[in-house]
């Protein structure tokens, strides 16, 4: 009987894996858009006031987008961690300016500490009806973004960065978990 609680138990959890593992893989992989009124990149940790591996992966993508749409407009959304200098907002804003990309251009929400939350406060400052909104995010976490952004309605196009290979496993370990959390409670 033990034996079979064990494997039925453990292949819930394959099959959950092999689900969650496609919905993710789908998400990162459709192509955004031309032109799209915002492009909105999701903050990650910020070290000091140095951009983390993950984040600079998702100011790469967003940057390139960005060059190969100037009306587009950019949305840097991430607050300030008790062990950041600046907010995740501050210092993508810096990047992106440094790269080249008009202030003009950039709106920074500095307020959000979540996913949840990155859209949230984002919709005080922009009006998203009828909107289409490039999401960059790393490719873990684009299709459970996605899906918060769908509940609090927005119409977002996700746009994948790379996954640094030394947070890959605990990237994607972490977000199998986060995934069923946001099916359960993340909603609007």
């Amino acid at each position: 009987m033990k034996r079979k609680f064990i494997y039925v138990l453990t292949s819930l959890l394959i099959g959950y894996v092999l689900f969650a593992s496609y919905h993710i893989y789908s998400a990162a992989s459709s192509p955004p858009p031309k032109n799209a009124d915002y492009i909105m990149i999701l903050g990650a940790k910020v070290n000091g006031k140095e951009l983390s591996l993950s984040l600079r992966e998702r100011m790469i993508t967003a940057l390139r987008y960005l060059e190969d749409n100037p009306s587009t407009i950019a949305i840097v959304s991430g607050g300030q961690g008790d062990d950041e200098d600046i907010s995740e907002a501050e210092a993508m804003s810096t990047f992106l300016v440094d790269h080249g990309v008009d202030s003009a251009r950039i709106i920074q929400e500095n307020q959000s500490t979540s996913t949840y939350e990155n859209f949230l406060y984002t919709k005080k400052l922009i009006d998203i009806n009828d909107k289409h909104i490039v999401l960059v995010s790393n490719q873990f976490h684009l299709y459970r973004a996605s899906l918060i952004a769908k509940r609090q309605g927005y119409n977002v196009y996700p746009l994948g960065a790379e996954t640094p290979n030394v947070v890959k496993l605990q990237s994607y370990g972490r977000e199998y978990a986060a995934i069923i959390k946001t099916w359960l409670f993340d909603r609007e």
